[in-house]
């Protein structure tokens, strides 16, 4: 069973910068896989990082303002968001698998906000 935490959510100026933080209660850290979605009103959720086993995977609107990492010493993904803009505004939500197993694990969302 894999449980997901995440934190670091709030409402920041146009530019400024936030840190998402997504703890992952496991056994196996190690062989997690695991990133960051969002998802603004009205409209679908979508990916924003990924880190699996391939390696690093960023949506073209985020590129070179997020950052995704793993912190194997807190068992945490965590997503740093510098240069935010208003379309950023969203609910964030943390997303675990663990290879050859599904459903995907989902964590409550982080509301951030980015104001004009």
């Amino acid at each position: 069973q894999v449980q997901l935490v995440e934190s670091g959510g709030g409402l920041v100026q146009a530019g400024g910068s936030l840190r998402l933080s997504c703890l992952v209660s496991t056994s196996d850290f190690a062989i997690i896989n695991a990133g960051w979605y969002r998802q603004a009103t009205g409209k679908e959720r979508e990916l924003v990082a990924y880190i699996g086993t391939r390696g690093i995977n960023y949506a073209a609107s985020v590129k070179g303002r997020f950052t995704i990492s793993r912190d194997t010493a807190k068992n945490t993904f965590d997503l740093q968001m510098d240069s935010l803009k208003p379309e950023d505004t969203a609910v964030y939500y943390c997303r675990a698998d663990v290879p050859g197993k599904i459903p995907s694990y989902w964590g409550q969302g982080t509301q951030v906000t980015v104001s004009s």
